[in-house]
């Protein structure tokens, strides 16, 4: 069966001499691994097509139950070369992509992601300085992916409380935390930043500029959040 869509190439694995494994976030059809044909053979806009980051219009053949269909055509829609030129730019790009690789179900359409990847992108390469480009992809993905804190509150009884437990993913208050539980102090500030960065609009990512110990105290809380998560941290964000 032949299916179209449009999909962003998150990474490619070499396979044999000339043909690459691609994994895409598509719009229609989520998380999905294609196998492209000697791509790497010879210099063509296909194989540019399968670069890091790049936007495509892309065909792909196989039956309903095939884990790995074959790719068929691949159009360029935007390339992203900018980002993938700069060293800095590419290692924010690639902490958003290895986030997503890691937490996404595979073949779960998920259209409010793919859309918020494809904004966070064009941030990236419009203002690969803008601050809250990162933090912002990680709290909004958290949450259309099923997987952000709870900060309203103690997570046990509703009463005010400013101290995150990483193990239950959550705020508890004095009475409710158990034990020693590895915990992190937020401030009225970075909670409503966090609320704030969940609900603005992605084109918003390079206009605002918190401080620094309010941008650390909400970083370090996300970071630690994923980190349980995912029972590791992310690589990609170790080297900016």
């Amino acid at each position: 069966m032949l299916k179209r869509t449009e999909g962003i190439v998150l990474k490619t694995i070499p396979f044999g001499e000339a043909d690459l494994i691609v994994t895409y976030l598509t719009y229609d059809f989520g998380l999905i691994k294609a196998f492209a044909k000697s791509p790497r053979k010879t210099k063509s806009r296909f194989g540019s097509s399968l670069e890091p980051l790049t936007y495509s219009a892309i065909s792909f053949w196989g039956k309903e139950d095939a884990n790995l269909p074959r790719l068929t055509q691949s159009d360029i829609i935007l390339s992203f070369k900018l980002i993938r030129e700069r060293l800095d730019c590419f290692l924010k790009a690639s902490e958003i992509i290895e986030l997503t690789v890691n937490l996404l179900p595979e073949h779960e359409a998920n259209k409010k992601i793919f859309t918020l990847l494809l904004d966070i992108l064009h941030t990236v390469e419009n203002d690969c300085n803008a601050l809250l480009t990162v933090i912002m992809y990680k709290i909004k993905f958290l949450d259309l992916a099923g997987y952000a804190p709870r900060l309203e509150g103690c997570a046990r009884c509703g009463k005010s409380g400013f101290s995150f437990y990483v193990s239950h993913g959550a705020i508890l208050c004095e009475n409710c935390a158990t034990g020693t539980d590895s915990h992190v102090k937020l401030s009225q500030g970075s909670i409503r930043l966090y609320e704030s960065l969940r609900k603005w609009d992605n084109s918003l990512a390079g206009r605002i500029k918190p401080s620094g110990n309010l941008f650390a105290e909400l970083s370090g809380m996300i970071n630690d959040h994923i980190r349980y998560t995912l029972s590791k941290p992310l690589k990609s964000g170790a080297f900016y």
